[in-house]
């Protein structure tokens, strides 16, 4: 991403919020206008300071300038102020006049400063604002984008991305209003002033300046270098992070938290040096601005000194003290100018980033006429479905139907093919091969979200979040009653052990569930598929992480569950699936037998076998 299109981009943001944007520039502007005029208000202090004593016989004579025959504004402005400020002299004297100057100045002061507090008050609601709906924007994206993204992206770089990236994101949004907006104004009018003052010693001033923004632009472009690499190493870092803390308890069982602390330690280690040479870099932009502009005020002073001494140029000691405060505050602006665009160079990384994820597109889209499909009235049909993935096939030529009411389980060994198959359904993953239809309409031609809410799913793992028991059995029906809500506990035999819990149906469960055990998170999770009434169930292993006595409450809550429902059961305890209408057996993707308990059991195959392995009869 080159500078203007990251200046672009933050701008096409900024202006969503009109007002507070221009407030924001035109305090920037009159802030620029008052610091110059707090420092040339002091050039008729100077001249009061350092004016020679008048003799009594001479008469002053003051006349009031005209804008006729003026050669520009300044001339006109420096002349009626000089006016104002004889008038002064001869109606107050001298300390009069300086009492007059000591006022215009702290105005000119309380002003400036002013206007610089608006501009900071309004930049601090504008840069939060950008970060807020850049951040809404990405984590909308992630959250509608395929479940394929999830399986090769690591957490913790969406993590990173949604934190450290948008932060210099939002340095950048203030830099860039100030880059655009007033720096270039502050360098015009500064400069204004100082070819009004000397042409000549300006010229030889401008001439040293590109000397430091060679420099400094080859320390940009390594900062870019670097803090790209820093980025990704924090990717890296909150990854070890987020796994750590997931698997405190293997890590913890295996007495493994040395070797945990120590790849931390690693990756902390390395994150800590890149950050380390980034802020060296971005650190070094400004004592050498600094530097080279020292650099330059000295041969200013050198060289306007001696015009001044030697009465060359046109230049009295007054005007030539005002240049030199003049020149010092025009470096302020281009240092600015330099830091900025140091800032910019982040944030081209960072935004580089968010929008690798904001401009990915969900591969699996809604048609353009969607059919109406609200229920489901007679079967789930496949017909010679495959799906690959980078081009391996998963699935192969599958074909079965699961009519209203039934039950259709699949079994097999892992990495057989059963999860995908069932992630089809919802269209998690779309087939490459074949067709899935309900009732006869494919489940392309209908919209994602009404697909979806004809299906309800449990899994092997029960996805909990931390909030009351209450909100998740509700979660994605927030209108439930509370008369619902608890004959769904009901059904899924978790009633009774969620009115024994410390607050009830509003007790906090914790981060992924975790002060609820095992049996009582699936039996959540089973609450929640009862109280979406959908018509069609997917349980994926529901029960196979379970103890025994666990299990048998589980399994009687899910029986409750599909009474009058179609269930697709993905099973790995091959006693729970005995009832089913109809058995699937996958093998490397295919389906190698099917058929019912006792018809598979009489077939003496592959599924015999796995049941003579778990000792089911």
């Amino acid at each position: 991403m080159s500078p203007v299109k990251g200046i672009v981009q933050i701008f096409k943001l900024t202006f969503i919020y009109k007002r507070t944007t221009f407030i924001v520039i035109l305090s920037n502007l009159l802030f620029v206008i008052f610091n110059l005029l707090s420092l040339i208000l002091f050039i008729p202090f100077l001249k009061i300071i350092f004016a020679k004593p008048v003799e009594s016989e001479e008469v002053v004579t003051v006349v009031k300038p005209v804008w006729e025959a003026r050669e520009n504004i300044l001339n006109y402005f420096g002349d009626y102020f000089e006016f104002l400020q004889n008038e002064f002299v001869i109606t107050n004297g001298k300390e009069g006049a300086l009492y007059f100057v000591c006022i215009s100045v702290l105005i000119a002061f309380f002003l400036k400063n002013l206007f610089r507090y608006s501009a900071v008050y309004h930049q601090s609601f504008l840069r939060m604002a950008v970060v807020r709906d850049l951040r809404k924007k990405l984590f909308n994206r992630a959250m509608h984008l395929p479940l394929s993204f999830y399986s090769e992206e690591k957490k913790g770089n969406l993590l990173t991305r949604l934190t450290a990236d948008l932060n210099e994101v939002e340095i950048a949004v203030v830099s860039t209003l100030e880059l655009v907006f007033r720096e270039p104004l502050a360098i015009a009018v500064n400069l204004t002033i100082l070819f009004y003052l000397s042409v000549e010693l300006t010229t030889f001033s401008l001439i040293l300046l590109p000397i430091s923004a060679l420099v400094i632009s080859r320390i940009r472009k390594s900062l870019k270098r670097t803090s790209q690499k820093g980025q990704e190493q924090m990717s890296d870092l909150v990854s070890n992070i987020e796994e750590s803390l997931g698997g405190i308890r293997v890590i913890k069982a295996f007495t493994a938290e040395k070797i945990a602390v120590d790849r931390f330690s690693n990756k902390n280690k390395h994150h800590q040096n890149l950050i380390t040479r980034t802020f060296r870099k971005k650190d070094l932009a400004s004592p050498l601005n600094e530097v080279f502009g020292a650099g330059v005020l000295i041969a200013i002073v050198w060289w306007g000194g001696k015009l001044v001494l030697a009465d060359e140029g046109g230049m009295s000691g007054e005007q030539f003290i005002a240049f030199i405060v003049i020149f010092s505050q025009f470096l302020r602006p281009i240092s600015s100018i330099s830091s900025a665009l140091t800032y910019l160079k982040k944030a081209e990384v960072s935004l580089e980033r968010v929008n690798e994820i904001i401009d990915l597109t969900d591969p699996i889209k809604d048609t353009e006429n969607p059919v109406q499909k609200t229920a489901l009235d007679s079967e789930i049909s496949f017909n010679k479905v495959g799906f690959s993935y980078d081009e391996e096939p998963i699935l192969k030529d599958i074909s079965f139907k699961l009519e209203k009411g039934k039950t259709v389980a699949l079994v097999g060994e892992s990495g057989s093919g059963k999860s995908t198959l069932s992630d089809l359904i919802p269209r998690f993953h779309d087939v490459t091969q074949g067709e899935i239809l309900i009732d006869n309409v494919n489940i392309r031609a209908l919209l994602k979200k009404d697909l979806r809410k004809l299906i309800s799913v449990v899994t092997q793992e029960s996805i909990l979040f931390n909030d009351s028991v209450r909100n998740n059995i509700s979660f994605g029906i927030p209108d439930a009653t509370e008369e619902e809500i608890i004959n769904a506990a009901k059904v899924a035999n978790a009633h009774e052990f969620i009115t024994q819990l410390e607050n009830g149906y509003d007790t906090i469960i914790g981060d992924r569930g975790n002060k609820l055990s095992g049996g009582q998170k699936q039996r959540v999770s089973i609450a929640r598929a009862v109280l979406s009434e959908a018509p069609i169930m997917i349980l994926d292993e529901a029960t196979s992480a379970l103890d025994t006595e666990s299990e048998k409450l589980v399994q009687d809550a899910l029986e409750n569950l599909m009474q009058n429902r179609t269930s697709l059961i993905i099973a790995h305890r091959l006693s729970t699936i005995r009832h089913a209408d109809l058995i699937l057996v996958l093998k490397n993707g295919e389906v190698v037998e099917r058929g019912n308990h006792s018809e598979l059991i009489a077939a003496k195959g592959y599924y015999k076998s796995l049941c003579d392995i778990q000792q089911v009869i």
